[in-house]
């Protein structure tokens, strides 16, 4: 058939389909819209009548009723309306958002009110005539509107670009004034943390949840750019990446613990005795069904007979189950039992993904993982969390030097993406909390990092004579925060790359390089935080592997599947972790790494 033919033929084809849905759609119609029109009710089971209310025609006008959605509003973000100014004057809008403050004018006559939506940090004004809207539940901070109306060019002088007359009051959500917990006047984050439901509210955490969004989308935009791909790495893990014990356990034992004692309670579990009765049923039972066979009783007979024993077996079996039953956390040789926990055995909540996402690397190349990751460790500090995110990459057929270049253009493209994409919020942290920020974005995003040795970084540490560490430098200690801050801020003014550390203060999967005395590890450090990135060339041999867990105190066991990524096609490979915390600390400012999570967790505390 020619080219000509087939077009048409299809065309044919297309307009006979396109025609017989129109005469479908054109006889729904015409049955919807005849009111009058009775249609007989088949009955789905003839044997049972259908009442008369049933076989009447349905309530149609009072089910299209009830069936109907309301209309779509398509508010309109505040952010494109700041964005886009006078020029869209005299343009219909529906918007909505949270009274940051509210004032009546004109003796009651119409209020000004700043609404924030949240896609911006600055507000938009709007005025609301009395006639529209009652003025006293519409001026109250807090409160939320759903509001319609025409944008309009404001007064000579006045601040504002544009603002809106309110026409139609859509939605209201009140507040009570003398409750609500974030007055007017400026808060200071320690009162922000004690309302961690409601400080979303306020101009420093919205802008800080906007930072971060754009942080976490210019992750996935570098490595999608990079060839990486996405994996996600399980919460719950039977290993300890970093092997320093301080995790979260995962267990039902207490759970389980708890329903059994309720349960002994309530139904006392059977006696000796009663389980030994059992016992002897059984053996009655089996006697009984052996004799039959013996006596060539009829099959009729005999499987009744073992229908019987059948029972009294699963009988006993029940019996057994609740006779064995005890309160308490389960035990086996003096310690706890875990095979009879949830997975059989101990589980944990990650340290990290590391491990497992290079599973994917040695399969998949270039990969990374970014979630949350928990520490069970009892700090106070401004710097820690026992839940964070990590940013953790693995790149396979890669060395130290490769980690390197990565780490240093993944740091530097998310400064630049702030600089771009979330200026006005960088703009407030400069005004609100630390005047370098954009400067120290600026610095890092256009100057190429330092790389030292760790040797070498000790050295220089040790050379220091216009300030004295609170830490004692010397080789072999892990640099503190005061160091790292010194390298970066003081004796470069830039990051700076530190690596091949001891292998006495690094992780067991970090390369063991040829001095036997370093591994093939490097930090990220940087003004403001110190250590933002750290990470190594794997070991990817099989011998030093296992040698070095073994050193580390650790059980070969839970380690085996890591192993055998050596044992099975070994790959030189390397990755890092980039604390997204402290980035956010990094970029904004902030001194209280509590202030840049939208929920933070740590001893003693974990609201919502």
């Amino acid at each position: 058939m020619s080219a000509d033919s087939k077009h048409k033929e299809t065309s044919t084809r297309n307009e006979s389909e396109s025609h017989t849905e129109t005469q479908l759609l054109d006889h729904i119609y015409h049955i919807k819209n005849q009111s009058s029109l009775s249609l007989p009710h088949k009955n789905p089971n003839p044997n049972f009548p259908m009442s008369a209310s049933a076989a009447a025609d349905p309530p149609v006008a009072e089910m299209e009723s009830a069936s109907l959605l309301d209309p779509s509003l398509r508010r309109t973000f505040i952010r494109s309306i700041v964005v886009s100014g006078d020029a869209i004057a005299g343009s219909r809008v529906v918007v909505g958002g949270w009274v940051k403050t509210g004032r009546e004018q004109g003796k009651g006559s119409f209020a000004f009110l700043e609404i924030n939506d949240g896609s911006c940090l600055a507000n938009l004004q709007v005025i609301v005539d009395a006639a529209v809207h009652p003025l006293a539940q519409l001026t109250p901070t807090g409160t939320s509107v759903l509001v319609e109306g025409e944008l309009k060019k404001p007064p000579e002088g006045t601040k504002q670009s544009v603002e809106m007359r309110v026409e139609r009051v859509l939605e209201v959500g009140t507040v009570d004034p003398a409750r609500y917990p974030l007055p007017k006047t400026k808060l200071t984050l320690e009162f922000l943390r004690e309302h961690v439901n409601l400080r979303a509210r306020s101009n420093t955490i919205s802008a800080v949840a906007r930072i971060r969004d754009e942080l976490a989308y210019a992750t996935h935009t570098f490595f999608r750019e990079n060839g990486f791909r996405y994996v996600h790495t399980p919460i719950i893990t039977t290993s300890d990446c970093e092997g320093a014990g301080e995790m979260f356990q995962v267990t039902t034992l207490f759970s389980d613990a708890e329903k059994v004692e309720k349960e002994l309670k309530q139904n006392p579990p059977p006696s000796e005795s009663e389980v030994e009765a059992a016992k002897l049923i059984v053996k009655e039972k089996g006697e009984a069904v052996k004799n039959l066979k013996n006596a060539k009783a009829s099959k009729e007979v005999i499987g009744a007979a073992v229908s019987e024993l059948t029972n009294s077996k699963e009988n006993l079996a029940k019996l057994e189950e609740r006779f064995n039953l005890k309160a308490g956390i389960p035990q086996k040789d003096g310690k706890i039992d875990y095979s009879r926990d949830f997975f059989g055995r101990q589980a944990f909540l990650t340290v990290s993904g590391q491990l497992q996402v290079e599973t994917y690397a040695c399969a998949l190349g270039n990969v990374y993982t970014f979630g949350p990751t928990f520490r069970a460790e009892h700090s106070h500090t401004s710097r820690h969390l026992a839940e964070f995110w990590m940013v953790e990459p693995e790149i396979a057929f890669a060395n130290l030097e490769d980690d390197m270049n990565y780490a240093e253009n993944y740091v530097r493209y998310l400064c630049k993406w702030l600089l771009d994409h979330c200026l006005e919020d960088m703009e407030f942290m400069v005004k609100s909390f630390d005047k370098a920020a954009i400067d120290r974005l600026k610095l890092v995003s256009s100057s190429p990092f330092e790389r030292i040795t760790y040797t070498k970084a000790v050295e220089l540490l040790k050379n220091v004579t216009d300030k004295k560490f609170e830490n004692q430098v010397e080789w072999g200690i892990d640099l503190a925060s005061e160091h790292e801050r010194y390298l970066t801020e003081v004796i470069f003014k830039k990051p700076v790359i530190v690596y091949n550390y001891p292998k006495g203060i690094k992780a067991f999967y970090m390369r063991l390089n040829d001095d036997q005395k370093t591994v093939a590890a490097m930090d990220v450090l940087v003004p403001k935080v110190g250590e933002l990135i750290g990470g190594s060339q794997r070991e990817e041999r099989l011998d030093v592997l296992t040698e070095r867990i073994l050193e580390a105190g650790l059980p070969l066991e839970p380690y085996d599947w890591y192993l055998e990524l050596r044992r099975f096609g070994t790959v030189k490979h390397s990755g890092f972790g980039l604390g997204f915390e402290r980035m956010i600390l990094f970029a904004t400012g902030l001194d209280n790494i509590r202030d840049v999570i939208p929920f933070p967790r740590y001893p003693g505390k974990a609201d919502l």
